[in-house]
C-alpha cells in the first residue's frame, strides 16, 4: 500500500519514478471497489481507461516528458461533467444512457495536464439539492459515518476524496455544492470567482450561479488543481478573460498583512453548539496570524427565484416529454420555476449584477471574510428519510452560509476546523474579493498549517 499522501508529495515521487502511475491508479481503483458498497460515491468507474492513461503517463515520465504536478494523478469528476465516450448521467434516469461526444473544457485541461480520470461521482440528481439522497443511483454516504449524509450536490466527489478513492475531484457549486459536502466530509472545497473556470460541457443547474471547482485533501492540493483548470474559454459565454496568478507560489507569502471581516449577523445565527465552539476557536487562531479581525455587517441575498427560473428553462422540454424519468422530489423542485415570467427573470438577473457590483465595496478596508461553512454537522440519513418533508428545509439550512457567495460570485473555500464529539467534521469558510483566489488560498493555507485538522484522516480500510 502506498497510502494517502498529498498531490505535491505524490507528484514528486512520480516525477522521480519512485512509484508508478499504474500503481497509484490500481490502489485508487481497489479502494473504490472495496468502499463502493458502503459509500456509493461513484456512478461510473473508468477502470480500463484509467489504467490505459496511467500506463501512458508512466511512459511519458520515463521519457522525461513530465507535464506537471497532476501528471499520473487520479482525479474524479462529478457526473454532470461531460466525458467523451463515457456516460454522463447527472444521477438521473433521464440521462442514464447519455454518452457525450466531447469532453467538457475542464476535462480537456485535466487530460492536457496528464491527470488520470478515475471515474464519475454520484451526486444529487441534476445538482438540485444539498444531500445527495435524491439520485437514480442511490444515496451517497459519509465516510466518517455511513449513516449520515455526505452533503451535496457534489456528495460523491467529497466522499471519494475524503475516503482516498481519488486524490482530488472536480465538482460544481450553485449554492454551496462544493463547499458544503467538503465541510461535512472533512476535506477542502474551493468555489472560485464566477467565470474563473469554464463551465462548457457541464450540465447546468442555474447558468448565472453555477461554478466549477476542485475538492481535495489539502489547500495546497486545491491550489494545484485550480492552477490547472482556471483560465479563459472563448467558447464559454460565462467565462471571464482575467489573468490567472500563480496560486501555488502565493501560498508561501504569509497571512500577516491580511484584514479579516467576521459577519456574525446571519452567518453565525443559530449554529449547532459544537460548530459554534469550533468557529470561536478557529477565530482566535486566525486573530494571531493576521493584521486585523473585525466584525462587519452584510446585506445578504436570500431570494432563490433566479435559480428556479433558470433550472426550469433548461428542463422544461424534458419535463413535458418524460416527467416520470425524474425523481419525484427533483421534479417538484424544477417545477417551482415554471410560472416565472421572462420579465421577472430579466429583473432578477439585473438584481444579480447589482449585488455583484455592490459587494465589492465590502473589500475597501477588508481582504477576506470568515464564516462557518455550514451551521450544523452532517445529519443522519434516517432522520431525513423518515420525514421526507424535513429534507428540503435541512438542505436549505446546510446551504444557508454558502449560497450568498454564489449570488455575489466571490471566491470561497471550505477547510476543516474541527470535529464534533461524535467524530463528524466541521468546516470553516473563507471568502475574498473577485479574482482573488490567491488571498483566499493564502489564509486557508496559513490556518491549515497552524492546525492539525487536515491531518485527521478517516481510516476507511480499518
Amino acid at each position: 500500500m502506498i497510502g494517502l499522501t498529498s498531490i505535491s508529495e505524490l507528484s514528486e515521487r512520480l516525477r522521480r519514478r519512485e512509484i508508478s502511475p499504474v500503481e497509484i491508479a490500481q490502489e485508487c481503483l481497489a479502494r473504490t471497489e472495496k468502499l463502493h458498497p458502503r459509500l456509493n460515491a461513484f456512478i461510473t468507474v473508468m477502470a480500463d481507461s484509467a489504467l490505459t492513461d496511467a500506463r501512458s503517463a508512466e511512459a511519458e515520465i520515463a521519457r522525461g516528458q513530465w507535464r506537471g504536478p497532476l501528471h499520473g494523478v487520479p482525479i474524479a469528476l462529478k457526473d454532470l461533467i461531460d466525458t467523451k465516450n463515457v456516460r454522463t448521467t447527472a444521477a438521473s434516469a433521464l440521462y442514464k444512457d447519455r454518452v457525450p461526444t466531447e469532453d467538457a473544457e475542464v476535462v480537456r485541461q485535466l487530460r492536457k495536464a496528464g491527470a488520470v480520470i478515475i471515474g464519475k461521482n454520484n451526486l444529487h440528481e441534476f445538482a438540485y439539492g444539498g444531500s445527495s439522497l435524491v439520485s437514480y443511483f442511490g444515496d451517497v454516504r459519509n465516510p466518517w459515518d455511513a449513516s449520515r449524509i455526505a452533503g451535496g450536490s457534489s456528495g460523491g466527489s467529497a466522499a471519494a476524496v475524503a475516503a482516498g478513492m481519488a486524490y482530488a475531484a472536480i465538482g460544481t457549486d450553485t449554492a454551496g455544492s462544493i463547499r458544503e459536502p467538503a465541510a461535512l466530509c472533512g476535506c477542502v472545497g474551493l468555489k472560485p470567482t464566477y467565470g474563473r473556470i469554464s463551465s462548457r460541457g457541464v450540465i447546468p443547474l442555474s447558468t448565472s450561479l453555477d461554478h466549477v471547482g476542485p475538492l481535495a485533501g489539502s489547500v495546497a492540493d486545491a491550489a494545484i488543481v485550480l492552477q490547472t483548470i482556471a483560465g479563459f474559454d472563448s467558447a464559454d459565454p460565462t467565462s471571464a478573460h482575467v489573468p490567472v496568478p500563480d496560486y501555488v507560489d502565493a501560498l508561501e507569502e504569509g497571512a500577516g498583512p491580511l484584514r479579516v471581516g467576521v459577519p456574525r449577523a446571519y452567518f453565525y445565527d443559530d449554529l449547532d453548539a459544537e460548530v459554534a465552539a469550533a468557529m470561536e476557536h478557529a477565530l482566535r487562531g486566525i486573530e494571531r496570524m493576521v493584521a486585523e479581525v473585525k466584525e462587519v455587517r452584510l446585506d445578504v441575498p436570500t431570494d432563490r427565484t433566479l435559480q428556479a427560473a433558470e433550472s426550469w428553462a433548461y428542463h422544461a422540454g424534458s419535463v413535458a416529454r418524460n416527467p416520470d424519468l425524474y425523481q419525484p422530489e427533483t421534479l417538484r423542485r424544477i417545477r417551482t420555476g415554471e410560472g416565472i415570467s421572462a420579465e421577472e427573470l430579466a429583473r432578477h438577473r439585473r438584481e444579480l449584477a447589482e449585488a455583484r457590483r455592490k459587494i465589492q465595496a465590502v473589500f475597501a478596508d477588508l481582504d477576506l471574510l470568515v464564516t462557518p461553512t455550514t451551521p450544523m454537522p452532517a445529519p443522519a440519513i434516517a432522520e431525513l428519510k423518515t420525514d421526507p418533508a424535513a429534507l428540503r428545509p435541512s438542505e436549505l439550512l446546510l446551504l444557508r452560509n454558502t449560497r450568498p457567495f454564489n449570488v455575489w460570485g466571490l471566491p470561497a473555500i471550505s477547510v476543516p476546523c474541527g470535529f464534533t464529539q461524535g467524530g463528524m467534521p466541521i468546516g470553516l469558510q473563507i471568502s475574498g474579493p473577485p479574482w482573488r483566489e490567491d488571498l483566499v488560498l493564502l489564509l486557508a493555507y496559513a490556518y491549515e498549517q497552524a492546525t492539525a485538522w487536515h491531518k485527521r484522516r478517516w481510516d476507511n480500510l480499518r
